[in-house]
Order: C-alpha cells, then structure tokens, then sequence
C-alpha cells in the first residue's frame, strides 16, 4: 500500500494525524474510454469524503492484465479487471501460466458486454466476416483483448487470419471513424462514452453472435455469460445478442483487513453516487457480487457481506 513517510518514531504522537492524511490508495482502472476510469474516480472520491486519513487516486492503466501485476507488486492497492483474467492471475492459469499473484476480491461491481463494432455498410456482418480484415483487439495487456482472442480462437479465427490492430477504446473509436479500421473490439460495461461519440458521428453497426459462437466461448472460458445488449443502448443499434463477463475489485491478500472492510462498506453503502456516475454501477449489488466473483473473497470484504447479514459461499472463503 502507497502509504507516507512516518519521519521517526519519537514524533509519531504528534504526526499522526499529518502521517494519516498522507495514506494513498492507488486505484487502477482502464483507458478514459472505458467504464472502468470513471467508476474508479467515484470510489476514489468515496474514499476521499468518508475514509479519514486516506487519499485514493484513480489511474489509468492497461486495464485488467496490466492491473493484476500493479497489484501484485504492490504498486496499486485496488483495481478493476474482467473475471477470466482475476480467475487466471488467481490459479496461474492463461496469461499468468506458472505464476500464481496474491490476489483476492472484494466486490464484483458490474457484467462486461463484448462489443464488436463497425461502421453501417462495412459489409461485415457475422463474426466470421472479420477474416482478412483490419481489427482492433484492445489495449495491450487489457481484458478486452483476453476476451476477443479467446471468443476469436473459440470459433476458429486466428490473428493471422486478420490484420490486428491493439488500441485501446478511444484509439479504436478515431480509427473507425477515420476509416483506418474495419471493426474493433470492446469489452466494457454499455453504454461506453467511445462508442457513444462514435455513433454521434457514424451510423455504427454491432456484431450479434450466434447461438453456437456463444456455446463456443463458454467452452473455452467458462466465465462467459450469455448477454442481450439491449435496444437503443446506442444510437439506431437494435438488440445485440453477445457474451458478458463480471468485472472484479481486486485487492492483494496483504491489504489490511479493516481498509478492505471499509472500501467494500463504501461500495454498497453508496451505490447511488456512482450509478450517478455511470449507469453500470446499477447492477452493483450484494447478490451479483456474491454470485459473479471468480476468486475467493478477501477477509475483510468476507466481514462486510456477513456482518450485513449475508451468506459468502464457502468457495470465495480463503
């Protein structure tokens, strides 16, 4: 944890509240495109206004592979990341293969929406019309291109079968706009701000997928979840049949147990302030946080969700 400098233990008495003020949490997030920034931003002021003696700052990263390792080096103390990259930075799995991180949860706030995205007329139509062209896949290192690589390779398309592009939401939204991309990939909590001032500007299409390329997925990562992306989230785009994924707070298992108790308190408590923030915080509830997290919990999440009278399964208890 980013905390401050505590000059000497002869003046700790009268530091102490000088030292407290200077507590940082670091919150890692996502591109300003996403979801992730601006919802980090608000628990960041939830912190500010109601932890004394805490200062939290939100970051802009990556985004959930990225995430994993700031907080398992200890260079973040909180960040959001897309439940199949908490599952393998967990179990040591996928992109963390042999390498297990000291990662815990404390909440999971909201279901990602796999958006696929091209311009009205492209001629792409099905995920199968992406071969032989130019695709963004994601920032570098962020869920969403964990997420497009593997519903790709589940149904058969390979990135040499495209040419790939990594470019995080507002550089895939330009390039569409500008005709440097033929589609590009999102996976965030709709209705994401990029995508939003994309169909502003250009009539847009979203990819459906089908029943089978859904099956398909789950296979592969079992954290896929059916999804319908309703209609008129954007603008003239009619219901889109996709696949979600919870997104995940994660802690390090060292994080002391009474600052994950409080964060997690914040983030029930005043839920309100960040739907007013951003509407994916509505399905910010206990039940999909009980139901959707993929790792165990840590300790002092556990001691908020009981203490407020609910049950943890025994599979997210450490």
């Amino acid at each position: 944890m980013k905390l401050g400098r505590i000059l000497c233990a002869s003046a700790l008495a009268l530091l102490a509240p000088i030292a407290a003020a200077q507590n940082q949490l670091s919150i890692a997030t996502g591109g300003t495109g996403g979801v992730y920034y601006p919802l980090g931003g608000g628990i960041a002021e939830l912190i500010n206004k109601n932890m004394p003696g805490y200062k939290a700052v939100a970051e802009v990263t990556g985004a959930s592979v990225e995430n994993m390792g700031l907080i398992a080096r200890g260079d973040s103390d909180v960040a959001f990341a897309l439940a199949d990259t908490v599952y393998q930075a967990y179990h040591g799995t996928g992109r963390f293969e042999g390498r297990k991180l000291p990662v815990r949860a404390i909440a999971a706030v909201y279901p990602n929406a796999v958006q696929i995205v091209t311009l009205a007329g492209s001629g792409i139509k099905s995920l199968q019309d992406l071969k032989g062209k130019r695709v963004s896949v994601g920032a570098p290192g962020s869920g969403t291109e964990v997420n497009a690589k593997a519903l790709l390779e589940a149904n058969g398309i390979r990135y040499e079968d495209m040419t790939v592009q990594r470019l995080n939401f507002n550089e895939t939204a330009d390039a569409l706009r500008d005709g440097q991309i033929d589609a590009g990939f999102w996976s965030v909590g709709p209705p994401t701000s990029s995508i939003l001032n994309l169909a502003a500007t250009r009539d847009i299409t979203l990819l459906s997928l089908t029943a089978e390329e859904i099956a398909n997925a789950r296979k592969l990562e079992p954290v896929f979840a059916p999804y319908t992306l309703r209609e008129g989230t954007y603008d003239k785009v009619g219901n889109v049949n996709t696949i979600g994924i919870p997104n995940v707070l994660v802690v390090n298992a060292d994080m002391p147990d009474d600052v994950a108790h409080a964060i997690t308190k914040l983030i029930f408590d005043k839920t309100d302030e960040l739907i007013a923030i951003h509407p994916a915080a509505k399905d910010t509830t206990v039940e999909f946080s009980l139901g959707s997290s993929p790792i165990p919990l840590h300790p002092g999440a556990i001691r908020y969700y009981e203490g407020a009278g609910h049950k943890v399964p025994d599979s997210l208890k450490p």
